[in-house]
């Protein structure tokens, strides 16, 4: 397959051109050939790294994971077991979010269902949000700011 532009390459790999010109930026895909008018041109492996990426993105990696599955892919001479560490890695963070998102989802629920949802102006979702501590970094908590009047002359 011939050099190709941009736009095409964006077309046969389904990344698109801001993408591959990001992916340029941060090191996942080598700086594109130019043409003497200064427009990018990629090859068939360019395309293949780009799809490569995709997946990745697609099974949820990290820029700075796939820039570490990349290199692996391109190390002919690497063990496998340290692709498999990285994705081993890669399936404990999504556990934990999938434990996350979870238990977001049975507060919420939980929530809905205490809600009577009729034209009272009583709501323990709203009750729930107001109440809500918020972490913050080194394990510190504190209360959720007051909500701010709406009667503010000035702003």
């Amino acid at each position: 397959m011939p050099a190709m532009n941009i736009g095409h390459a964006a077309k046969v790999s389904g990344v698109s051109a801001k993408m591959i010109r990001h992916y340029e930026a941060v090191g996942l895909l080598p700086a594109a050939a130019r043409t003497d008018a200064g427009y990018r041109q990629y090859g068939e492996g360019d395309v293949h790294t780009l799809r490569f990426i995709r997946h990745a993105r697609d099974l949820g990696f990290s820029i700075a994971e796939i820039g570490k599955l990349v290199s692996l892919w391109h190390d002919r001479k690497r063990p496998s077991r340290q692709v498999k560490a990285l994705a081993m890695a890669h399936i404990a963070d999504l556990e934990q979010k999938a434990q996350e998102l979870l238990a977001m989802k049975a507060t919420l629920e939980h929530l809905v269902h205490c809600c009577h949802g009729d034209d009272r102006p009583d709501c323990p979702i709203l009750e729930s949000l107001a109440a809500a501590r918020a972490t913050l970094p080194a394990g510190r908590v504190e209360r959720a700011m007051p909500p701010r009047s709406r009667n503010r002359t000035s702003r």
